[in-house]
């Protein structure tokens, strides 16, 4: 009798994270994985590749060259070659990344851009990208050092909308360490960023510095840590948005060239719930963020009114009129 090796245990955590992502698709369905190439993507891929093929899936691995250091389009050629070989349909887009907020968030936005043109082409019905625990944990500290509250700490959702298709993250509850070993188990050869050791980056010096002396000051467990609270914080700002959005058909009210708020409504509320109105309110109608200040200031023509005149914010102008705050635009 031939033994048969069991399955690497990597591989069928990965594969057991993308099979719970993917089983709510419907049979036939095309899904794009974006590969860079790195461990984590090309980790995803194979599992999808696998996955998708008893689900009867297409998938679709687009890889983005930013163009922005030497090599970059034989790295992107070699990742659509590992695509091609585990049995996806390849695709390279290669994109020009501007300088709106810095580097890493220009090069994000240029990234996301090509996925959703790669999936709109393709007929995808969702976009798959590795992000793991390891990355959520990043996110989450580098949130909690911007000091911009429950919102940002939530990190990034397993499953969100991008322009009207499904991003999903089936890797946020797995660790990097182990993308890598589902990498090495499987034979596949994954291409090593230099960025992703850059310190200039702060995502990185979070990754190399400040993760690892967390780990060696406070224990392991850190990351996980890290991603439950993520997590815990996601279901409480749901919770919110269900009762913002059952509480503000009655308090909203259009008003001419704005929108207006009760003031004895978002008297009644506490203040985590008045401030997130406030801020639902500026968000949706103007599309602008309030920082932390803005709202306080704003909640003030509500608690604590004597009088002050309107309030500039991005995008609007706020002041109280009688029982009323009004939000008006400006140019």
């Amino acid at each position: 009798m031939t033994h048969r090796p069991g399955l690497d245990p990597s591989v069928a955590e990965v594969r057991r994270a993308v099979r719970r992502a993917l089983e709510p698709l419907g049979h036939g369905s095309t899904v794009v994985v974006g590969l860079s190439g790195g461990a984590d993507s090309l980790a995803l891929a194979a599992a999808t590749v696998f996955e998708g093929r008893k689900l009867g899936l297409r998938v679709v691995a687009a890889t983005v060259d930013h163009g922005l250091q030497p090599g970059s389009a034989d790295a992107a050629a070699t990742a659509a070659r590992a695509a091609t070989a585990l049995g996806a349909e390849a695709r390279i887009v290669t994109v020009d990344v501007g300088t709106d907020g810095g580097p890493e968030a220009a090069a994000r936005e240029a990234r996301y851009a090509a996925l959703i043109g790669v999936a709109r082409d393709a007929g995808a019905a969702a976009i798959l990208v590795g992000h793991t625990l390891d990355d959520q944990a990043e996110t989450v500290l580098l949130g909690l050092a911007r000091g911009a509250g429950g919102a940002s700490l939530q990190g990034m959702a397993p499953a969100s909308d991008l322009d009207g298709i499904a991003l999903l993250r089936p890797l946020l509850g797995v660790r990097r360490v182990t993308t890598r070993a589902s990498c090495a188990a499987e034979d596949l050869r994954p291409w090593d960023d230099p960025q992703n050791v850059d310190p200039r980056f702060a995502r990185v010096r979070v990754r190399e510095r400040v993760l690892p002396a967390l780990e060696a000051e406070l224990g392991p467990g850190i990351a996980e840590a890290l991603a439950r609270t993520a997590e815990q914080l996601r279901e409480d700002g749901e919770a919110f948005a269900e009762m913002i959005d059952e509480t503000i058909e009655d308090i909203v009210e259009h008003a001419e060239a704005g929108i207006s708020v009760s003031v004895p409504a978002l008297a009644a509320n506490p203040p985590a719930l008045r401030h997130r109105i406030i801020r639902h309110v500026v968000a949706s109608e103007f599309h602008q963020s309030l920082t932390r200040a803005q709202t306080l200031e704003v909640a003030r023509l509500v608690t604590d009114w004597a009088g002050q005149g309107p309030i500039d914010l991005p995008g609007c102008r706020a002041h109280r009129s009688g029982s009323l705050i009004v939000f008006t635009g400006t140019l």
